[in-house]
């Protein structure tokens, strides 16, 4: 085992709460392995909120949600950046950062709101509605952010929509997330039939079944959920969002309509707040681990290439959107 900067063993206590004594030991070789390559590769680790606690708090330089790792992205001076997430986040940071290694742990680690839509549908789309903008979640391929006007988050879309100025928009490819926008602005939002695994399977009738069981507890749904989630809950927002409001109103008891891990991740540091967990696992997030985390900073795999013809426009979808 490498030698890391500090034990490995004291990053234990971060996530003690959430990781079992006799699951540590299975963690910790790689944590410590992790931690001495990033020295010696001058690397750091970005970590979306889905990801599993031993990675999130023991081994992550950058953690947030998607709009979080874009902006942050861009002020890495390390010469690698592993990203602990899906591909089509690898790909953000690598048209962010062209000029530095990009590694994905595992390239199969996909998304399917990114699978539910192509480039030539985009084109297609224009054909249908010419003159209508076109905003693409960050959720997508490179290839699709090259054939949009701007990107978003679910943590911006609303401000990126009202920033065009326009009465119009087409908003792609998450059909909850934009009809969940569609209902706190006046413009018109052209949808696409596209659905996260994870928060299409929440129900109305899970939430009143949680209201009932846990009577007093405060309900915060992601906006990728569908609207009759969104109107069963307490309040919606981003993952960051969701989080924040946890340590901004510290609800005696709460629950998270998304993935599994961000009730972990957030549980760490709010000892005092009760996390009911009626979530449901990103089978995609869950392709990273320690170990392959671990294997990407040896082997230098699975490095994220984007061919320049597409890079250059969709570079310019992200900037516009980090711009606003």
């Amino acid at each position: 085992m490498l030698n890391p900067p500090f034990p490995a063993a004291a990053l234990y206590e971060r996530v003690r709460r959430v990781i079992p004594p006799i699951e540590w030991p299975v963690f910790e070789d790689d944590i410590a392995a992790i931690l001495a390559l990033k020295r010696e590769r001058n690397a750091v680790v970005l970590a979306h909120n889905y990801q599993t606690p031993e990675i999130f708090h023991c081994v992550a330089d950058i953690v947030g949600d998607s709009l979080a790792l874009a902006r942050k992205a861009m002020e890495v001076e390390a010469d690698v950046i592993v990203l602990a997430g899906v591909h089509f986040m690898a790909e953000t940071a690598k048209l962010l950062n062209p000029s530095k290694t990009v590694l994905i742990p595992d390239e199969d680690a996909g998304c399917s709101l990114a699978d539910s839509i192509t480039a030539e549908d985009v084109r297609l789309l224009r054909q249908r509605y010419p003159g209508v903008p076109v905003v693409t979640y960050v959720n997508t391929s490179a290839a699709v952010k090259a054939e949009s006007d701007i990107c978003c988050t679910s943590g911006n879309a609303r401000a990126v929509v009202e920033s065009l100025g326009v009465d119009r928009v087409m908003m792609l490819p998450d059909e909850y997330l934009a009809n969940n926008i569609a209902a706190e602005t006046e413009v018109e939002i052209i949808t696409w039939k596209g659905h996260c695994e994870v928060h299409e399977r929440f129900t109305p009738a899970e939430v009143r079944q949680l209201r009932e069981d846990h009577p007093g507890v405060v309900v915060l749904a992601h906006p990728e959920c569908p609207p009759e989630v969104v109107a069963e809950a307490d309040f919606s927002g981003s993952t960051a969002v969701m989080s924040d409001y946890v340590g901004q109103q510290k609800p005696p008891q709460v629950v998270l309509l998304t993935e599994c891990s961000m009730s972990d991740n957030v549980a760490v540091n709010h000892p005092g707040v009760e996390f009911i967990r009626p979530c449901n696992l990103c089978p995609h997030m869950k392709r990273i681990t320690l170990a392959n985390i671990r294997r990407a900073l040896e082997e230098n795999r699975h490095e994220v290439t984007i061919d320049p013809a597409i890079a250059a426009p969709a570079r310019r979808s992200v900037e516009r959107m980090l711009a606003i």
